[in-house]
């Protein structure tokens, strides 16, 4: 391992290049045609064994060992989100109204660091390592289905991955045993009442009340019905209704989201959002559409390769950094490769107050603390080595 992270150390002005090129030229899930082609060259130039246009825009490079051996995955995410950078800083996005608010670009700058290290040292290498950069993480059915079913995971024994994650500070690395990331589920509900005049609201059926008794009434669903024990969540993020301050709307749309991590729970969420929407409208005079789309399963860690974390990271960062994490509700498509095979998928902490780097994922100044990508290569890279050497 020594040695892998020598080679890390010296990638990592490489890495912050490589990421900052990135940050400024974001490309948004299903499109990130440019960032393929900038992912396959750098791995054709280190003469590494590619494949571009995998399940859409992916692309996957692989390094065969010296010795014959077991088969590891790494997975990197790279596309952005349609939201304007604010940050004043000389890497700022190029491209207006499109980010990387969510650090997709650092990951994919730490698994070019990890390949190139891997190339450089695969005579020492027992078994392959196929790099897997991933398009179309944010945006529902994602990148890995496809994938997957491209054969992305044919003759892979583990898979690994890791996200930045600036709630937690730099230098921390964490994951859980079984559950880590919530599903994440999208519900659209159309209510059609009685347009009219605002000053006649008897003549009407006024649907901006029944949508806000309906978001009120939704809110019993996690607090009434979901077992305590079982953590979930429904959230309305989007209402749109009404034209002028005296109309009453006739329609309105509103938009949320579920998650879950127990599937019987998930279930139960989706028929009670059907029910009380229908009931909601049915007692005010109104109808109702809704559309559930089921989105991205829970990440559920294998055991065997979650303890794999805990015994053999704390070796690489101090003890006290490598910690159990709390649940996370956000969601992740790598959930379908654990679904597939074992493997681990882990938090590496790019938050640092002091440097101003605070914001949240998904937020119009989010930044990370760029050391953390040196943290995430060597922590994919040890749990790789552990795997391909039998430790």
């Amino acid at each position: 391992m020594e040695r892998f992270g020598s080679i890390l150390d010296d990638l990592f002005p490489e890495m912050v290049a490589w990421r900052r090129h990135l940050h400024q030229h974001p490309e948004l899930s299903f499109h990130e045609n440019k960032t393929a082609e900038y992912i396959y060259g750098h791995l054709t130039r280190w003469g590494i064994e590619a494949k571009k246009g995998v399940g859409g825009h992916g692309v996957v490079g692989v390094i065969r060992g010296s010795e014959a051996g077991p088969t590891v995955a790494l997975r990197a995410d790279m596309d952005a989100l349609p939201i304007q950078d604010q940050k004043q800083c000389e890497y700022a996005s190029k491209v207006p109204g499109v980010m990387h608010a969510c650090g997709h670009d650092a990951h994919t700058a730490t698994l070019l660091a990890v390949a190139k290290s891997f190339q450089e040292q695969r005579g020492e290498l027992k078994g392959n390592v196929v790099c897997i950069f991933q398009p179309a993480e944010e945006f529902t059915p994602g990148g890995a289905a496809p994938m997957i079913r491209e054969g992305v995971l044919d003759g892979v024994d583990v898979i690994y991955g890791v996200h930045l994650w600036t709630p937690f500070p730099s230098g921390s690395v964490y994951t859980a045993t079984g559950r880590l990331m919530a599903a994440a589920d999208e519900f659209q509900i159309e209510i059609t009442g009685k347009g009219g005049h605002a000053g006649l609201p008897h003549e009407t059926v006024d649907s901006i009340v029944v949508a806000s008794q309906l978001v009120m009434n939704l809110q019993t669903i996690v607090s009434r019905n979901v077992d305590p024990a079982e953590p979930s969540v429904v959230s309305v993020g989007f209402i749109q209704a009404g034209t002028a301050f005296n109309v009453i709307a006739g329609t309105c749309a509103m938009i949320g989201t579920v998650r879950s991590f127990n599937e019987q729970v998930r279930d139960l969420v989706r028929a009670r959002i059907e029910q009380i929407a229908a009931e909601t409208c049915r007692m005010h005079g109104a109808e109702c559409r809704v559309d559930y789309k089921a989105g991205y399963p829970p990440v559920i860690n294998d055991e065997t390769e979650a303890e794999r974390f805990f015994r053999t990271v704390p070796g690489l960062f101090p003890a006290e950094n490598v910690r159990r994490s709390p649940l996370i509700m956000a969601g992740e498509d790598f959930a379908y490769y654990l679904q597939k095979i074992p493997g681990c998928f882990m938090l590496v902490g790019a938050g640092n107050e002091q440097a101003g780097i605070i914001h949240p994922h998904h937020h119009p100044k989010f930044d990370i603390d760029e050391t953390a990508m040196l943290n995430a290569a060597k922590l994919l890279t040890r749990m790789a080595l552990s795997y391909l050497h039998g430790e």
